[in-house]
């Protein structure tokens, strides 16, 4: 057997088309344009990269992107008057601030700061408190991601187990809460769970998310199971010196060999997150406006 390979990359192109016609259609019956607003505080190298790539993407589907760069020495306070007045620009419907920023600022503050309706990174608490309760809220891209490809998969979860692996604020809890909303039972497994290998291998669902190359083995998935792998972690490549070369959280070739279907790194759940990034802040301006939400893009 072998597995099904989970293209997110294709399934990302799949949503910013969906996310274009949809802002097509505000633009034209309403005359309304969702914008990004990004702040970039520093010059962090892979900052800008990130940052350049959610330009051209918001830009591509027909948004407005603001880019709002800082000097890495700029205080709380002038980072806290640019996030206000974009917390009241009507034309601003999600903010997100690239992190990491310098170590004088919180990001937890930078994070409460933001409106929650315009948070489309999904960070604040207010944002967390509202997915936990089963309200709406606007929800951690990757996550969204995740769960798009899962509904792609398995039209219906209810019933199936999942395992969560990893219980991070930014990616395992709000992705139990996701999985319980569709009806599935859920695990959330961690460094200390007794019999890791065992807890995973009853489950219908593998969602990894722990940063430990390859930690997740064949033995430790049941036949047919869907894997999703959020691992990221870059080693030396074997065969080209200086270059460097991507691992997920699972040992791919040979889970391959069991699972039903699995997500690869790269182009699994990473092209994800940016497509989330939009379809939220599609979803917050939508709201902004009362207007129907994006359909198959929002919880």
């Amino acid at each position: 057997m072998s597995a099904t390979i989970i293209d997110g990359k294709a399934f990302a192109a799949d949503i910013r088309e969906k996310i274009s016609d949809h802002v097509t259609r505000l633009r034209e019956e309403n005359g309304i344009i969702p914008g990004l607003a990004v702040v970039l505080v520093g010059e962090d190298p892979a900052s800008e990269v990130y940052v350049a790539a959610k330009h051209k993407q918001t830009t591509e589907v027909g948004m407005r992107s603001f880019k709002h760069a800082l000097p890495a020495d700029t205080s709380e306070a002038d980072l806290f008057a640019l996030i206000d007045k974009l917390n009241a620009d009507p034309e601003v419907h999600g903010i997100l601030c690239q992190f990491p920023v310098p170590d004088h600022l919180d990001e937890r503050a930078i994070v409460a700061r933001i409106d929650p309706s315009k948070d489309v990174d999904g960070l604040s608490v207010v944002n967390a408190g509202l997915l936990a309760s089963g309200e709406k809220g606007l929800v951690s891209c990757t996550p969204l991601g995740c769960l798009m490809l899962l509904r792609d998969r398995i039209p219906n979860l209810s019933g199936l187990d999942a395992v969560v692996i990893g219980r991070s604020n930014l990616f395992g809890k709000p992705m139990a809460q996701l999985l319980l909303r569709e009806n599935c039972t859920v695990t959330i497994a961690h460094s200390r769970t007794k019999d890791l290998a065992e807890t995973v291998r009853r489950a219908d669902i593998v969602v990894a998310a722990v940063g430990r190359a390859e930690m997740v083995k064949a033995d430790w998935v049941k036949s047919g199971a869907t894997v999703i792998d959020v691992g990221i972690t870059r080693i030396p490549h074997p065969d080209k010196p200086g270059k460097t070369k991507l691992l997920g959280d699972v040992a791919f070739d040979e889970v391959s060999e069991v699972a039903g279907a699995i997500t690869p790194v790269p182009g699994g759940v990473g092209p994800m997150t940016i497509a989330c990034l939009l379809a939220n802040t599609l979803t917050a301006c939508c709201r902004a406006h009362d207007l129907d939400e994006p359909e198959g893009l929002t919880v």
